[in-house]
């Protein structure tokens, strides 16, 4: 997740973060169910009813990990309902050109981990890396923590509407290469989904959406909501993708090939 190793807890352009200036407009941290469009009421009910082992096997520890959260963004662009993702910087030591969800951890002015911090923490994330104004964003459900075992991150994915768009794009292109939104009618798309074996062992979702390559826990957390929230449309569970390390750097960087990603033949093994 970018953004989680600033240095002064100042937001993008070095103004200062506030709930209440960010972006030029009040910040709300409370959760507001009512008043979605109704393409995203099955999301919002999921949301509300879903446990966390239906989500992840990875759960967080009783004790430790880092607090952190991640904003899931939908919104309506010119082909329909959609959802906000950003490119991590390729020149990046850890992740580079990874695509993810805004986020970071928190930092103490976001507030309770247990309370309010986990949105307040995703907002500002997006506002820093995006230059979102987070005062157009109505949240309307959190989803339980998960965790991510080899950063010790305890991730909270906040679920936003955005009732009131405003301009995107990276802020500081050292840490992010690009904003983007993918319609859900792609991430849905059968054809554009795979299953990606990591290194590890570990066998995930992943989306050729966009002309990129959508793996990890991005795209678990987008795969459990299609499934949940009954968006899901049936699809090839059997294709699956077997890449090095490195060979996933290459495919986040071969831009215009979605197609060839996921090919028309499963990888052995």
């Amino acid at each position: 997740m970018p953004g989680t190793a600033r240095g002064a807890r100042r937001g993008w352009c070095g103004r200062p973060w506030s709930r209440r200036r960010a972006g030029g407009g009040r910040v709300s941290t409370r959760i507001e169910r009512d008043g979605l469009p109704a393409w995203l009421l099955p999301v919002r009910d999921a949301a509300e009813t879903v446990r966390p082992e239906q989500l992840s096997r990875f759960l967080p520890p009783a004790e430790g990990g880092r607090p952190s959260a991640v904003l899931m963004l939908f919104g309506e662009g010119p082909s329909g309902p959609d959802l906000l993702l950003i490119e991590r910087a390729r020149s990046l030591r850890s992740h580079a050109g990874q695509s993810s969800f805004p986020g970071g951890a928190l930092d103490p002015e976001d507030g309770d981990p247990q309370g309010p911090g986990p949105v307040a923490a995703a907002l500002r994330e997006a506002w820093e890396e995006t230059g979102l104004d987070p005062s157009g964003v109505q949240v309307f459900a959190t989803l339980p923590a998960l965790y991510i075992p080899v950063s010790r991150f305890v991730v909270t994915p906040v679920l936003g509407w955005w009732r009131r768009e405003s301009p995107v794009g990276p802020v500081d292109q050292a840490e992010t290469g690009a904003v983007f939104r993918v319609p859900i009618a792609e991430l849905t798309d059968p054809a554009n989904r795979a299953r990606l074996r990591h290194p590890s062992g570990h066998l995930g979702p992943a989306f050729a959406v966009a002309d990129r390559l959508v793996w990890g826990f991005t795209a678990g957390v987008i795969d459990r909501v299609l499934h949940h929230s009954g968006l899901e449309r049936p699809w090839d569970t059997s294709r699956t993708l077997a890449l090095s390390e490195e060979a996933i750097d290459l495919a986040q960087a071969s831009l215009g090939r979605s197609g060839a990603l996921l090919g028309d033949t499963p990888a052995a093994g």
